[in-house]
């Protein structure tokens, strides 16, 4: 009996110290916390259109991973290999100007090590501004089984430039309050990317958003320090604020009011009568990606979701085209 209760107790003391080594070593980044803001340029082929329409599409492209986004199945890479073409292929018929992304992947073990941003730039987009949200060596998500955790994630979101990028800010909202330390070790950040685009000798103010997805008080006071943010810009800019908000306006007091009631803000492809839906791409539900946009200096003179884009993301991008006042 004593003998089989020191083996017990040997047994917990070397579970316990294994499971506190995995936790600082999977929740440790690796990448220098100075890399995580970062604006470059590249000089890719690119061509500018010489007129007075702009386009900008914000996409939650889900790293790629289109419909099994989250979930513990198999994803080859011949899935994201196929999805990266799509994408790149629709780009190239759409042809924006701008492109705010979220959820996209700078070398991940989830998606085969691929820097989406940098394959998707090649498209001839040489400014870019890069938010790395998460980086840990290790995700032991999806929890069951093991041979299904994402691995290593460095993870983010980018804005993507055929015109100049500058005085670029990365921007962390806060995380929730009473989430439990184990999971706030592993959790990504929530951002709010801040960047000004000069385009023909005028600043325009880009604010790219992912907004907590799972707790709503969160994801209120968030949307609430990024309204205020808007308001501010927009006294002097033309200004964009585009993302994923993870609030439908159908739901009960929803957290997008905060931007919806703003006077003299303009919604791209929305209309609370006959909405555009988004998420999930396969059979979009809700409205959730947004473009909203000062309308005393910017008319939009075109607007769409893209849903020729399909499942190449769990998600739907949406477009708008617009012109400066």
């Amino acid at each position: 009996m004593k003998k089989t209760l020191a083996f017990l107790f040997k047994l917990v003391v070397v579970l316990f110290f294994s499971v506190a080594i995995f936790y600082y070593w999977g929740s440790g980044a690796t990448l220098e916390e100075s890399s995580y803001t970062t604006l470059t340029q590249k000089e890719y082929e690119s061509t500018i259109k010489n007129d007075s329409i702009f386009s900008i599409v914000t996409y939650n492209i889900g790293y790629l991973s289109g419909m099994t986004n989250n979930r513990a199945v198999e994803k080859p890479k011949e899935l994201f290999d196929e999805n990266l073409k799509t994408v790149t292929t629709e780009f190239k018929k759409v042809n924006p100007d701008i492109i705010a992304f979220q959820e996209i992947d700078y070398g991940a073990n989830r998606s085969y090590e691929i820097d989406q941003e940098d394959e998707i730039a090649k498209l001839g987009y040489n400014y870019i501004a890069k938010g790395v949200n998460w980086d840990k060596k290790y995700v032991p998500f999806p929890y069951w089984p093991p041979s299904m955790h994402f691995g290593k994630v460095v993870s983010g979101q980018s804005i993507l430039s055929k015109y100049p990028l500058k005085d670029y800010e990365r921007i962390v909202l806060d995380r929730v309050a009473d989430s439990p330390f184990y999971r706030n070790a592993f959790y990504l950040d929530r951002l709010l990317q801040v960047v000004k685009v000069t385009i023909q000798g005028k600043d325009v103010v880009v604010m790219n958003v992912h907004l907590e997805a799972f707790d709503k008080k969160t994801r209120v006071q968030q949307i609430k320090k990024v309204s205020a943010l808007f308001q501010e810009y927009a006294k002097n800019y033309p200004t964009i604020l585009l993302g994923d908000f993870n609030s439908d306006p159908n739901d009960t007091n929803p957290a997008v009011n905060e931007v919806l009631k703003l006077p003299s803000v303009g919604n791209a492809a929305f209309s609370k009568d006959n909405l555009e839906l988004t998420y999930s791409s396969k059979n979009p539900t809700v409205r959730i990606d947004y473009i909203f946009y000062s309308k005393a200096t910017i008319e939009s003179v075109g607007d769409q979701v893209l849903k020729d884009f399909g499942e190449a993301s769990d998600h739907l991008p949406v477009e708008m085209k617009f012109r400066l006042k």
